[in-house]
């Protein structure tokens, strides 16, 4: 039977309910993204883990990748304030690339017990030294020890049929356009590009 890619898209992004915003830090450069593909590391609750997945085209993954550090924060849904913060990170981190521009310095933010900025109108975060990584030929899967974390607000967790049915249409076209060539990098690094 071929591979039906709507059914496995089906499947795999039912996997993906909350979007994250993860910052980093390496050598004063601070920058962030936002990911559907982070998740829980381990099972021992008193030595946690988390794990995220960046695609090697994008900044944030040579930061993380040099400095071994980063924060994953979700986003609030609730109350009203806090879901109207949280789209505002999605859209400043979700909406360019670092390369070309400082897209931190539009968030309040702390440093983090490992210098990562700690995004102040995330519900919460957890912030962890990378321990392994795996290479995927198009994306970095980092598996870190948790360091830090807390949580900053009362409220619920913002998931990206919600986010993504608040945004701005304007904003999800040039999303979508910017998306391209991460896309056509990632074929390329999985040698699919024709």
């Amino acid at each position: 039977m071929p591979l039906d890619p709507k059914a496995a898209d089906y499947t795999l992004s039912g996997l993906r309910p909350f979007p994250v915003a993860v910052t980093t830090i390496h050598e004063g450069r601070a920058n962030g993204l936002m990911s559907l593909s982070a998740g829980s590391g381990g099972i021992v609750p008193e030595a946690p883990r988390v794990t995220i997945s960046l695609t090697k085209y994008n900044l944030t993954h040579d930061l993380v990748l040099n400095s071994g550090v980063f924060a994953m924060h979700l986003l609030a849904a609730s109350p009203e304030p806090a879901l109207d913060a949280s789209l505002r990170i999605l859209m400043g981190l979700g909406g360019s690339s670092g390369r070309d521009g400082d897209k931190m310095a539009q968030f309040d933010t702390k440093p983090g017990v490992t210098g990562s900025p700690i995004l102040l109108d995330a519900l919460s975060y957890v912030e962890g030294r990378v321990v392994g990584t795996l290479d995927a030929e198009e994306n970095t899967i980092f598996l870190a020890d948790v360091v830090g974390a807390e949580r900053l607000r009362e409220g619920e967790r913002l998931r990206i049929g919600e986010a993504w049915g608040r945004l701005p249409k304007e904003w999800i076209g040039r999303y979508e356009a910017n998306h391209v060539p991460q896309l056509e990098n990632a074929r390329r690094n999985r040698g699919l590009a024709g």
